[in-house]
């Protein structure tokens, strides 16, 4: 199947108009978004039932987001040189099985087999990301920024549907039934996959200026300025996020707020941040995407301050999901443009992949931090500061970035 770069027009599936392929894509974004971000709901009563430390809980799901971004550049490589298609199968795949496999996990070495490696290399293979990756690849320019807003919103509105519902199914059938049910929902991804599907790299007539080998891709992004700025400013997105995501839970019922709210606090986030990133999809077509990028990391800095400097209730732990919603993945419409503005799309899925590493470090941290910090001194407080440390010095970051295509000289070296 021949396809060019940016063209809609396949000649063997008609059948994948632009309404198609982002449908299906913001539908897969919603399904692999939902249940690793409902995991945090799992910490206290697996916790309970096996006697484990929250610490062990944490290093599962950060071992699970260190290789989610591990494993995204090699799937973004992949899904760059063979096709997209073959990699969001084994992915759902792997993720459907970690699922179920974390249903039947009673010991620390199983949960981190299951929530974190076979559910880690799953989402790298089948999560947003390389929804992203299709987006920037078979849409036409004028239609990749609400597209990647839109892409993104969808796994925030996945959080919104998959927590209060993950928190329901817990309540009334049991963590075990919860898990079950997660893990057969990740199949749908398969056949919704079809439409993304993008091809290999030795079919695709690509402008000469796209025709670079990996390893010039790679040396000339990460001698490239701009982009290292932007990898190192996504470490503090990923630590913040998974540091929300598993632990708010827990830190809300500490202090006698009722799991249901808890599970509207994390549906408050991915519901507003269904504003957040199509908003700032829409933004970054009329300001620069680094002072975007800024604004966001100073903002998350100063409502973490507020949320933790005043007394915690029901009402302003769902005010601090909302604000934290709209900032929540509003970084990614930009940074993905970024990515894709500098250096095109012929290799966009690996430098992406390797943007994401940076973020899914930070989400390590974040959630091994966590875990360590709340055994050790019974708190998350040095953590919250830690990540309000992080935001200022990402905002700091990304003002430097230059928005400009790579100057690329026209005899390039092997």
């Amino acid at each position: 199947m021949a396809v060019t770069t940016g063209d809609l027009r396949p000649t063997s599936a008609t059948w994948r108009t632009p309404l198609v392929i982002i449908v299906c894509g913001c539908a897969i974004a919603l399904l692999s978004f939902g249940p690793r971000s409902s995991l945090g709901f799992f910490v206290q009563p697996m916790s309970l039932e096996f006697a484990w430390g929250r610490d062990i809980f944490g290093l599962a799901i950060a071992l699970q987001n260190l290789l989610w971004g591990l494993g995204q550049p090699i799937a973004g490589a992949i899904a760059d040189r063979f096709g997209l298609l073959r990699v969001m199968i084994v992915g759902a795949l792997l993720y459907a099985v970690g699922l179920l496999l974390m249903r039947y996990s009673t010991t620390s070495l199983s949960l981190d087999i299951s929530a974190g490696v076979l559910i880690g290399f799953g989402l790298s293979g089948s999560s947003f990301n390389l929804v992203l990756a299709a987006f920037s690849k078979l849409l036409p320019p004028e239609r990749r920024g609400i597209a990647l807003g839109a892409g993104t919103a969808a796994g925030s509105f996945g959080q919104f549907l998959f927590a209060p519902f993950g928190v329901a199914l817990i309540d009334n059938f049991g963590w075990q039934t919860a898990l079950v049910v997660f893990s057969a929902l990740m199949l749908l991804i398969l056949p919704l996959s079809l439409a993304l599907a993008t091809p290999p790299a030795a079919t695709t007539n690509a402008p000469a200026a796209d025709q670079q080998s990996f390893k010039t891709a790679l040396a000339e992004a990460f001698g490239h300025r701009s982009y290292v700025l932007l990898v190192l400013g996504f470490f503090t997105c990923g630590f913040q996020l998974a540091f929300i995501t598993i632990h708010l839970p827990a830190f809300l019922a500490d202090r006698g707020i009722p799991a249901s709210t808890g599970g509207w606090v994390v549906a408050a986030i991915g519901l507003f941040n269904i504003i957040g990133s199509l908003g700032v999809g829409w933004l970054q077509t009329f300001f620069p995407k680094r002072y975007l990028l800024s604004v966001i990391y100073f903002t998350r800095a100063l409502a973490t301050v507020a949320f933790i400097s005043l007394p915690i209730t029901p009402f302003s732990a769902i005010a601090f999901g909302a604000v934290s919603g709209l900032l929540w993945l509003s970084s990614v419409p930009p940074t993905s443009a970024l990515v894709a503005l500098m250096f095109g799309t012929r290799w966009f899925s690996t430098l992406y992949g390797f943007a994401f590493v940076s973020h899914q470090v930070g989400g390590f941290l974040g959630v091994w931090l966590g875990g360590v910090a709340f055994e050790k001194f019974g708190s998350y407080t040095p953590i919250w500061w830690l990540s309000i440390l992080f935001g200022v010095l990402s905002a700091l970051i990304n003002l430097p970035i230059v928005e400009a295509p790579v100057a690329r000289p026209v005899a390039q070296p092997a």
